[in-house]
């Protein structure tokens, strides 16, 4: 039970985080702010007037509906970002654009605030004490130029900040050009040989460096036991020599010995007598002294002599 309410945590954690990733609204930026319009571009109602730029920088879909946007620091809920608004949320690496003409019943991207030089617009979290992000406008900012975050790397997405002479609402900006590598390799490679050559080599080239050290492993370990292998041969050697395996009459003569110590004679000639008669059918002269064994015909299950000793007491 335990167990399973640990699973059943982890996989809730998980969906959060996943959730929670996808919405960050720490991902959001202000892009881009310009102060006098009086040549770029015009609202919904024909109007031209300054403008704020948000951008996102993930690569998630970002919800900013309940966020806050204000010029004014000790209020930072000035303007409050309407929830319902099913248009307020942000692609990957999109941008849209708020007017500040002032007059926030124009609808959602319109704020009850205009821009002024020298005053800084922050970008406010959901909870309205959070600054996300903020810029600061130059009190000598020309008209008709903006205050621009340019991006310095398509995938680290570091920012700088400059006032751009020619602004691009709702626009990528930086070089719209800019490709990332992956893109680079896809049009000079768009069938992919060249990475699946990589890849082949890649995967070769660590097969013969594996082989190589497994090779040189194996020869050091050979060379470890050639030694130990050499001294065992050359004991093994040295027992054959001298085990020639004929019967020579001095292994003859000890063998004898050693039976006459161990049994006596009359052992050892019993013995050799009973394997000659049995061998070579023989009768011996009925001596008081001679013993005689002959072969018991038919079954011997029940022959007494099977329980004797072997030796005599």
């Amino acid at each position: 039970m335990r167990n399973s309410r640990i699973f059943i945590l982890s996989i809730l954690s998980l969906l959060a985080s996943v959730t929670l990733g996808a919405q960050n609204l720490t991902d959001l930026l202000i892009g881009e702010v310009l102060v006098e319009n009086t040549c770029g571009m015009e609202d919904d109602f024909g109007q031209r007037n300054g403008w704020i730029e948000i951008f996102n920088t993930s690569s998630g879909t970002v919800k900013f509906g309940g966020c806050y946007l204000s010029d004014d620091k000790s209020d930072l809920k000035k303007y409050h970002i309407p929830t319902s608004d099913l248009a307020a949320k942000l692609g990957p690496r999109q941008s849209i654009v708020f007017h500040a003409s002032g007059n926030a019943s124009q609808g959602t991207f319109y704020t009850n605030f205009k821009l002024h030089r020298g005053s800084t617009v922050y970008l406010v979290s959901n909870d309205g004490r959070t600054v996300i992000d903020q810029v600061e406008i130059p009190a000598d900012l020309p008209a008709d130029c903006s205050v621009v975050r340019i991006p310095t790397g398509i995938k680290g997405m570091d920012f700088v900040t400059e006032i751009n002479q020619k602004p691009t609402p709702g626009s990528y900006n930086g070089d719209v050009d800019a490709k990332t590598k992956s893109q680079i390799m896809k049009e000079t490679d768009p069938h992919g040989w060249v990475l699946t050559l990589i890849a082949v080599m890649v995967v070769f080239t660590a097969l013969i460096i594996l082989a190589f050290i497994f090779g040189w492993i194996g020869n050091f370990n050979k060379r470890q036991a050639s030694p130990k292998e050499a001294k065992v041969k050359k004991t093994r050697k040295g027992k054959k020599e001298g085990q020639t395996g004929e019967m020579t009459p001095e292994i003859a003569a000890a063998i004898s010995m050693a039976l006459s110590q161990e049994f006596g004679g009359e052992v050892y000639a019993a013995i050799a007598l009973a394997l000659d008669d049995y061998l070579g059918g023989g009768v011996h002269d009925a001596e008081s002294f001679v013993i005689t064994i002959n072969p018991t015909p038919g079954s011997t299950w029940a022959d007494k002599a099977q329980n004797f000793r072997q030796l005599p007491r």
